[in-house]
């Protein structure tokens, strides 16, 4: 009998060809001078959305290419080999708007899915605060019923894409007395008054994508932006990130194989003692590793991110949460170790800014904080254990 390869469609290795030919064409050139200049690329924002690589998981019914989950770690994947920055424009499009996918009415959907697919709007998701970061529940931001509107008034932390992004998920308190079951979510408008933003953080890596404060100061919308019930934003906050771990295992995926592929070019060309330093077996071994730990990491992300398309068609999944935090975590470790061993594979080279390598380890290091710490993720992966 034939036996199905455990592989990706012919469609996908298509997809993977052409996100390839146009990030090493139109952002890999610009990957250094972003991260230098750290200023959100525009140019490269266009060309995304010009080959609808932007967005690329939106529904076909509002005008998005309705691309699968795995169609959509790819293109992560292959924009962060060139550019981890670049990267955080369809992984962070995804995070803002699965609160709408998931939970929100048709009426929210049409009208605030459509102008990401089109490429007028980008969505970031505000849910972690100065007070509340790994424990997201004790946020402080409150929305207070007024009439047919809602009122909210609080300061977020960490958000992706801030300033540059239109649309905002808000995750705000709508009933102090109820914990976690006390939260809401909603959309939220860059043009609504009461909206701004802090100063850019000053970072480590992911330099050419914003990271700032989304302050809420009497900010007043309609009650129709709220996503789902009242009460459930807490619930949908957690059901996205079982979606969207994946896309960063996606990110540290494409930033490892980035450091992979430039660390082989570089020990063929480099010569000491009269050869080549691949002849060497000591440097031969890293290169297997870094290989191995890199494979290993992807079929886990993949077969997630099987999982998550299937969930996301209404089939559940009860392993997706514990898949998705493996995935997380094993791909963003693998990235922080597959990157620190290309910066030492090119020696003193390797820690200058002349070559990418240094850039790739700075870029990892987010990979295993954000969307949950990879301690975190070893806490929710052991509780899916212990049910």
């Amino acid at each position: 009998m034939s036996f199905p390869l455990y592989a990706p469609a012919e469609e996908h290795d298509m997809l993977r060809e052409t996100v390839r030919a146009l990030a090493d064409e139109k952002i890999a050139p610009y990957a250094a001078e972003a991260d230098e200049t750290e200023e959100f690329s525009w140019d490269v924002y266009k060309s995304l959305v010009a080959a609808d690589l932007h967005a690329v998981h939106i529904p076909e019914e509002y005008g998005g290419a309705g691309a699968d989950a795995l169609a959509t770690v790819i293109v992560i994947e292959e924009v962060a080999r060139a550019c981890a920055s670049s990267s955080l424009i369809p992984a962070v499009n995804k995070l803002g708007t699965v609160p709408l996918l998931l939970s929100a009415s048709e009426e929210l959907k049409s009208r605030y899915l459509a102008p990401v697919a089109r490429g007028e709007a980008m969505f970031s998701y505000a849910l972690s605060e100065p007070e509340a970061g790994s424990d997201a529940a004790a946020m402080k931001t409150r929305a207070v019923a007024d009439g047919d509107a809602y009122v909210l008034n609080g300061t977020k932390m960490w958000i992706t894409n801030a300033g540059v992004s239109e649309y905002y998920t808000v995750m705000a308190v709508t009933d102090p007395s109820a914990g976690a079951r006390g939260i809401s979510a909603f959309v939220v408008e860059k043009s609504d008054e009461g909206v701004s933003f802090g100063p850019k953080e000053k970072k480590l890596g992911i330099k050419g994508s914003p990271t700032r404060q989304v302050i809420l100061d009497n900010v007043r919308i309609p009650a129709s932006r709220m996503i789902g019930d009242p009460g459930t934003g807490f619930k949908t906050a957690l059901a996205t990130l079982d979606h969207t771990r994946i896309t960063i295992a996606a990110q540290a995926l494409g930033i490892a194989q980035g450091a992979l592929d430039f660390a082989i070019g570089y020990v063929k060309e480099r010569k000491q003692f009269g050869r080549p330093i691949a002849d060497f077996q000591g440097l031969q071994f890293m290169l297997a590793d870094m290989a191995m730990k890199l494979e290993a990491a992807r079929q886990l992300t993949y077969h997630a991110a099987a999982k998550s398309e299937r969930a996301m068609n209404g089939e559940p999944q009860k392993d997706l949460t514990f898949l998705s935090s493996a995935a997380k975590c094993a791909a963003s470790d693998a990235a922080m170790e597959i990157t620190t061993d290309a910066v030492q594979l090119l020696g003193g080279y390797g820690y200058t800014r002349d070559f990418p390598v240094e850039r790739m380890m700075r870029d990892a290091k987010i990979t295993q904080i954000y969307e949950g710490t990879n301690q975190i993720q070893r806490m929710v992966m052991a509780r899916q254990l212990l049910k």
